[in-house]
């Protein structure tokens, strides 16, 4: 290799280094070969990232559409060899070779580029594809005429590269090593002395390539020429080098240029014959000459993504086997045929609802695989949403927020993103991202009225559900599950919690006991909503119940009073005329509504033709004229009905004495204690305000007895009768006048 390649090579390779950091921010270099899991480099000390981070991070490497050579072992931080790398499969001839791939981490999402160069190691022996090449050379060449000789082949590069070639000893030929601009060599044989045919008609030589590996390899053709007669003036082309531009995607048997050379022979060993000798197949694949008139034609696709430059060995022979050597340097001309490619680096799923503006939810890079304008990518969102794109470098963009979430109102969206080049036409590139909205707690639970009233019938029995209060809360799963709490409060000095209880869940209000609405009528108290979030929210709402009455009490007679031993009589002088007021039955109950709403009636009678029961006061009259024919013992069997349904009633015994005269009461009367019915339900109160009008009417009594001397005999006789006998006692006496004489009433308690 001479110093000028070898400097070459150098520059080359420190225009790499300086192209990688540039780009990445770390770069190794290994050589090729290389056993699976061999060790790399230390990149989580090189980068000055923790292991935890590496691990917390998910980290992972990122190649796009490139195979995978190298993997991450996130234990230890290192790059480890995946895949064996053949140099010359990854880069072919390009030097110098490297890997390009970033390392990804997310939470935050972060990536670094890294760049590893591979090495040449001297793998492979130089070789020629033709293993016999057949000369024709007439005898009047004279010295210093050159005939190409075949390039040997050797997929390494540099120093790996061939570097000499030799030519077996012989008087007549000798090679010559012409250096190209790509770094190749073109092995030229050259005549050193005369041939003449009839001393030896045919040579045989043996061409040996070499490379500089260590060891030195190497690989050998036979050559075999043909001594011909004269022919002593070779093709000579017009240039050296021929200059031509094609254009991309041009079609086939497209005339891309014509070379011409020309010989100073005449006849047939003046006709010219041309060809390509490129040993690379994509030259011949893509280009062929039209042997006669030089005319290089398209026969291939082009592409300027593949290869931008071409540079076409062509060769011009006479008849008599002199040739000239010329070549084609070919320029690709892109055009935007190639659309953007999105590729997804990192990418969230789920954003939570109160994610601030500028959250990175996505990273994604582009690549176009067309130059200058027509490789320029920018991408943009389509639809109207809170977030927004943003450059952080070239061809990278982040899908940031830009905006409020809320989740109530959109719990998910599709983001459409174009990528657009900026080739005319524009090409673009579309992607469809999913994210979801997750929920917090930023809603409290509302009732679905803003307060309640229900009603319950009293005597129900405990752990009846009254009714059921609801509430709804906007946000999702534990932020939306409600629960429902009975806030402390009392009724009437009692714990509302001992009069009812709600269902966490399900906010069904039951009954703790049994109600009662003669001691309460109605109630209220709140209820207090709270969903699962963290920290909970929740509201409360009033709750009324009001108690039903229930016909459950029957009625209670006040009057007259059927308590002791003695009975009470009310007395009807014989002169009574019709609809006298014989007394009044008293009675209450303490239900409400129609369930108090009380009639009476007479059950059964003494004498029914005597007397009658009001149907809503209670009172007892005559229902015709009193005769001396009438007892003076009349019993009587009042029955007090209430409204309600079923009715209750309660019945009460009225004892009624006929007579003008205590005497003629008393001797009735001397057994009414056995057949009294006593109220044993009444209360003190009741009783002892009996005892004190029976004794006001004691008093009145006497002081009337004071004064009516017309009846002072009587009275005396009576008194008398009254304290000799302690089974009776005078309760009330009054005196009336109905029509035109004296009618009086007595209370007589035996």
């Amino acid at each position: 290799m001479s110093d000028r390649t070898m400097a070459r090579q150098v520059l080359l390779f420190i225009w790499f280094l300086s192209l990688s950091s540039s780009l990445g921010q770390v770069s190794y270099s290994i050589p090729e070969e290389m056993a699976k899991g061999s060790l790399v480099g230390n990149i989580a000390q090189d980068l000055g990232l923790d292991l935890k981070r590496l691990q917390s991070g998910k980290a992972r490497i990122y190649t796009g559409d490139s195979a995978e050579y190298i993997e991450l072992n996130k234990e230890r931080g290192v790059l480890l060899i995946k895949e064996r790398i053949d140099r010359e499969t990854l880069c072919g001839q390009t030097t110098p070779c490297a890997l390009h791939f970033q390392i990804i981490l997310e939470n935050p999402i972060e990536f670094y580029h890294v760049a590893v160069e591979v090495t040449d190691i001297n793998d492979n022996a130089p070789y020629f594809k033709k293993t016999e090449t057949y000369f024709e050379i007439s005898e009047s060449a004279v010295n210093g005429a050159k005939f190409d000789i075949e390039q040997a082949l050797d997929p390494d590069v540099g120093s790996n590269d061939i570097q000499s070639y030799t030519l077996s000893s012989n008087e007549h030929f000798t090679l010559k090593l012409q250096s190209q601009t790509d770094g190749r060599k073109i092995v030229e044989m050259v005549l050193k002395h005369p041939l003449d045919r009839e001393k030896q008609e045919n040579i045989a030589l043996v061409l040996t390539a070499f490379d500089g590996g260590d060891p030195q390899l190497s690989g050998t053709s036979q050559i075999h020429i043909k001594i011909l007669d004269a022919n002593d003036n070779a093709p000579v082309f017009t240039h050296s080098v021929y200059k031509a531009t094609v254009v991309e995607n041009s079609p086939k048997g497209t005339v891309v240029i014509r070379v011409e050379a020309s010989d100073a022979d005449q006849s047939s060993n003046a006709e010219i014959v041309y060809s390509v000798t490129n040993v690379h197949d994509d030259v011949l694949e893509m280009f062929e000459i039209n042997r006669q008139n030089g005319e290089l034609k398209i026969i291939g696709n082009i592409d300027y993504e593949k290869c931008k430059h071409y540079q076409i060995n062509v060769r011009a022979s006479d008849c008599g086997g002199l040739k000239d050597s010329s070549k084609i340097v070919i320029d690709v001309l892109d055009v935007n045929d190639n659309k953007p490619v999105i590729n997804i680096m990192s990418k969230s799923a789920m954003l939570s609802e109160d994610s601030k503006t500028d959250t990175v939810v996505t990273v994604i890079n582009t690549q176009d695989l067309d130059s200058n304008e027509n490789g320029k990518v920018q991408c943009f969102i389509n639809e109207d949403y809170p977030f927004a794109l943003k450059t952080t470098t070239t061809n990278f963009f982040s899908l940031v927020t830009d905006g409020d979430l809320d989740r109530e109102r959109e719990s998910g969206y599709n983001i459409s993103v174009t990528c657009a080049d900026e080739g005319v036409p524009s090409l673009s590139s579309s992607v469809t991202l999913s994210l979801q909205i997750s929920d917090v707690n930023d809603n409290a639970p509302v009732f679905d009225k803003s307060s309640y009233e229900a009603s319950v019938q009293e005597n129900n029995t405990p752990g009846f559900s009254i009714f059921t209060v609801r509430a709804r809360d906007a946000d999702f799963n534990q932020n939306a599950r409600v629960s429902y709490i009975l806030e402390d409060s009392s009724v009437n000095g009692v714990p509302v919690s001992s009069l009812v209880s709600i269902s966490a869940d399900s906010g069904v209000i039951h009954a703790v006991r049994s109600f009662d609405y003669e001691q309460i009528k109605d109630f209220q108290f709140r209820v207090k909503v709270q969903d699962g979030g963290s920290p909970p929210l929740s509201s409360n709402v009033s709750v009324k119940i009001m108690i039903q009455d229930q016909n459950d009490n029957a009625p209670q007679v006040l009057y007259p009073v059927q308590s002791g031993p003695s009975v009470v009589a009310e007395i009807v002088p014989r002169s009574a005329d019709v609809g006298y007021l014989v007394t009044k039955v008293v009675a209450v109950d303490v239900d409400s509504g129609q369930n108090a709403w009380l009639s009476y009636k007479l059950q059964k009678s003494t004498d029914r033709a005597l007397f009658e029961v009001g149907l809503q006061n209670g009172e007892i009259r005559t229902v015709r004229q009193v005769t001396d024919k009438d007892a003076v013992k009349q019993r009587l069997t009042v029955v007090v009905e209430d409204n309600g349904q079923p009715s209750r009633s309660a019945t009460v015994n009225v004892n009624v004495a006929v007579a003008d005269s205590f005497p003629e009461v008393l001797s009735e009367f001397t057994d009414f204690t056995h057949d009294k019915d006593y109220n044993d339900n009444l209360t003190f109160y009741l009783v002892l305000a009996l005892a004190v009008v029976s004794f006001l009417f004691i008093v009145s009594i006497i002081a009337i007895m004071s004064v009516k001397m017309l009846q002072m005999e009587t009275r005396a006789n009576v008194l008398q009768i009254w304290s000799e006998s302690s089974s009776y006692s005078v309760l009330s006496a009054s005196l009336r006048r109905r029509r035109g004489h004296r009618d009086f009433t007595a209370r007589v308690q035996l």
